[in-house]
């Protein structure tokens, strides 16, 4: 058994050689986040750390906004913090106006948070720039990897002030808020990302009362990277899920299921219950034009 446990941490350590030296043109200051996070990373930790320098490095690209194309991925899935914290993307209080969820008629992958044209932006955590430029909808758009994989999206910039590769710390000015791209009038639209998958920001961050992590490690089911799940309108209910255990008891969670009354409409269902319609259609395999009738059993 140890000798097995041996090779395994060998080649480990062997793998993460290997893509340090890949992008050593690329990443050059990678050494310095790797030395952060090793020295807030506990001895036990030690292959876990490994696994978090392949991570950063994999699919590095600066040209396409999302390298994960044909990376695929499976639920539950786990993503660690060394901090309790973050910094806000912007010099004022958080005014969310639209959520992560259905939106008129179509995903909408991130949070909106209200600001004024030329605002500051920062980099919520320590990272690396990833990706600058315009991009379809978003407008004028920053990509940050941070140490434990994840990338943040901050769209619709008026201004860049950093360019690819750069290694930014949490809190470091990043370009100005904006109405670039897809937009309705100036805001930051910021977006949570996993190996190319979005995750709903307010599953891993408190963006009403504090600047906290929800948890150190926090585990994304399914539900928590559909947008179909949930409502733009409002923020859903959230479930702090922060062990493997946790997440999968809550996948497999039994459905609300709610009873059809005299006068429901899908829309009425859905705005009471906080849920989208496409959700609740897609759970009971019916249409939007579909005859509700008094004393259906939907499942929401």
């Amino acid at each position: 058994m140890k000798n097995s446990f041996r090779i395994q941490l060998i080649l480990l350590i062997c793998i993460s050689f290997s893509f340090s030296n890949l992008h050593s043109q690329d990443l050059s200051k990678l050494p310095s986040i790797i030395k952060a996070y090793k020295e807030k990373t506990l001895k036990t930790a030690r292959i876990k750390d490994s696994l978090s320098i392949v991570n950063f490095n994999r699919n590095w690209d600066t040209i396409h906004f999302n390298p994960y194309n044909k990376t695929e991925i499976s639920f539950p899935f786990e993503i660690s913090f060394l901090d309790s914290s973050y910094a806000s993307p912007i010099p004022r209080k958080h005014v969310i106006t639209s959520r992560y969820g259905w939106r008129r008629g179509r995903s909408h992958r991130g949070i909106d948070i209200d600001l004024i044209t030329g605002d500051d932006v920062y980099s919520i955590l320590d990272g690396k720039v990833r990706y600058v430029g315009y991009h379809a909808g978003h407008g004028k758009t920053i990509v940050v990897r941070h140490y434990n994989g994840l990338e943040t999206v901050y769209a619709h910039l008026s201004k860049y002030d950093v360019k690819v590769n750069t290694v930014v710390k949490k809190g470091q000015l990043i370009g100005k808020g904006g109405n670039t791209g897809r937009s309705r009038g100036s805001h930051l639209h910021l977006e949570v990302r996993y190996n190319g998958v979005d995750v709903n920001p307010e599953h891993v961050f408190n963006f009403k009362d504090n600047t906290k992590i929800r948890s150190k490690n926090v585990w994304v089911t399914e539900d928590w990277a559909t947008p179909y799940y949930h409502v733009s309108t409002r923020q859903s209910n959230l479930v702090i899920l922060d062990s493997y255990e946790k997440a999968t008891a809550y996948k497999k969670r039994k459905r609300q299921v709610y009873i059809v009354k005299r006068g429901d409409t899908l829309s009425r269902i859905a705005y009471k219950n906080s849920v989208s319609i496409r959700r609740i259609c897609k759970a009971n395999k019916i249409k939007r034009s579909s005859t509700l009738k008094i004393g259906q059993r939907l499942i929401l």
